[in-house]
């Protein structure tokens, strides 16, 4: 199947790339029924398209001869809200829509002034269009198509309540859209009521790991771990390595040790301010460092494109965490994640085997 037999406008079929012309199974399970106007609930990975099966849609069905707000896609962090906004924008301008991205770390006067164009389509974080919504800057009367991206990571930071605030300000009669990568019990109820009759797609089995990702695991000390990760990037020629960790206070530290070691490295965490977050991730984009530490709410909305190696040197707490960590891998195929138990470092798709990097007793 390719996208010109999904019944897209020929506005939006000439945006796409010329390499992206065949769809993922979520764009060719989601856009027909988003087309068709029904509620959706779409479990997809990180890394699937879910993008463009939620995005594709949504712009389709947006009038812009309409200069009030009628589409919103809400995002868990000023990152992804960034990706999302990126990855729409030649499709938004194809079809004449104006868009606008609501979210922190950038002067509100300069997202007020984009509010006064008349956007059709927002991409948010909730607690930015929350004080927007209190300061009366704006309404959603209009709005007719509710995006809700990585559902899930919305659930786990809290964002609920206020979600919940935000649909009482919302026309009922709306279309509503739930992409998650896991389905979680409490989700799922909270679904049960926000969805109408929704159309169901689920392009992976639950808290699934894409096929073309290879795990690999090396067991070592807690206190080798480290050591194991220098002995893993010094081993191979990866030329952008994506590293995980709990703890903002460890990724300073685990970055110092990396940097002492002669690799080119950033850490990216909240207690950077968002002028040092931006700067971390641009170099690691075009590859000026060559290793980012990461904490997982940092890490969310992170979008590399090739990106060879994903490792865990801290292993989650859940399964479904661990699925939009090595998410970002599968992206292109030739993409390879590292996994890690909780004392161990972690490992990868070379060819150096599942055997120990360090002893057990170093």
């Amino acid at each position: 199947m390719t996208f010109n037999q999904l019944d897209l406008s020929p506005a939006l079929l000439a945006a796409l790339p010329a390499d992206l012309q065949r769809p993922t199974r979520v764009q060719r399970l989601a856009i027909p029924a988003v087309l068709a106007g029904r509620d959706l609930l779409a479990l997809a990975r990180t890394g699937s398209g879910k993008t463009l099966a939620f995005g594709l849609p949504l712009l389709a069905r947006l009038d812009p001869a309409n200069d009030r707000v009628q589409g919103l896609v809400l995002v868990p962090t000023r990152e992804l809200a960034a990706q999302v906004s990126d990855a729409l924008q030649p499709f938004a301008t194809a079809m004449g829509l104006r868009r606008v991205t609501l979210c922190g770390g950038v002067a509100q006067e300069q997202q007020e002034a984009g509010l006064a164009q008349g956007p059709q389509l927002l991409v948010a974080t909730p607690g930015r269009l929350r004080d927007l919504l209190s300061q009366q800057k704006l309404t959603l009367e209009a709005l007719r198509l509710l995006v809700l991206d990585e559902a899930d990571r919305l659930l786990e930071m809290g964002f609920w309540p206020d979600i919940q605030t935000l649909l009482g300000l919302l026309p009922k009669e709306r279309q509503t859209l739930l992409f998650s990568a896991t389905l979680p019990g409490e989700l799922e109820a909270l679904a049960t009521g926000l969805l109408k009759d929704p159309e169901r797609v689920e392009a992976d089995p639950r808290n699934s790991v894409a096929d073309d990702i290879e795990e690999r695991l090396y067991l070592v000390n807690k206190s080798s771990k480290v050591p194991a990760l220098i002995s893993l990037l010094n081993t191979h020629d990866w030329p952008q390595v994506l590293v995980f960790i709990s703890a903002r206070d460890n990724a300073d530290g685990v970055a110092r040790k990396l940097a002492k070691a002669g690799i080119p490295v950033a850490a990216l965490h909240g207690e950077k301010d968002q002028a040092v977050r931006e700067q971390a991730l641009g170099e690691f984009k075009e590859g000026k460092v060559r290793v980012l530490v990461a904490t997982d709410l940092m890490a969310c909305g992170i979008h590399v494109e090739a990106l060879p190696v994903v490792i865990n040197l801290d292993l989650p707490a859940n399964a479904p965490v661990y699925v939009h960590r090595i998410g970002r891998t599968a992206r292109p195929v030739t993409n390879r994640p590292i996994a890690a138990p909780r004392q161990s470092a972690a490992s990868s798709s070379s060819k150096a085997g599942g055997k120990p990097l360090l002893p057990t007793g170093a």
